[in-house]
């Protein structure tokens, strides 16, 4: 785990292998330094509005982009993306979606509610890796965010 203040990237994955494989991902980008990880929403949401065990974070320290999976437990990828999207102090973060869900409400109700992008999660490590890579120099290098 790393400091809050350091965090470029908000991975909320549930599964252990997606999480793992999206980690070795980074890591083969060279985009594993700065990474913080929520197993649910609610871990997700407390880390993002510094709350619970995240209290002693400032909120001025948001991530650069969240990676956001929307099949969560205890509070579903859905209602932490509007809970981000819908508060001023979070609003302008970046959210890609990175999901195994190919449903086209999934895909229409994310963009309603403010998502950046949104992608499904390729079967095979090298694609994924690729994705993933492409993902982090476009949203930490390439993307100029306003500033706050």
């Amino acid at each position: 785990m790393n400091t809050p203040n350091q965090t470029e990237i908000l991975l909320v994955e549930d599964s252990q292998d997606d999480l793992d494989m999206t980690l070795r991902a980074l890591r083969k980008a060279n985009m594993a330094n700065h990474i913080q990880t929520a197993r649910d929403g609610a871990e997700a949401l407390e880390f993002i509005f510094c709350e619970g065990a995240h209290a002693g974070r400032k909120i001025e320290n948001i991530p650069k982009l969240i990676l956001l999976d929307l099949k969560l437990p205890k509070i579903d990828g859905m209602e932490v993306l509007k809970r981000i999207k819908g508060d001023p102090r979070t609003k302008m973060i970046p959210v890609v979606v990175l999901t195994s869900s190919k449903e086209q409400n999934d895909v229409i109700e994310s963009y309603g509610m403010g998502v950046n992008s949104y992608i499904v999660k390729p079967v095979d490590f090298e694609s994924f890796a690729a994705a993933v890579k492409n993902l982090g120099m476009y949203w930490l290098l390439l993307n100029q965010p306003p500033q706050a």
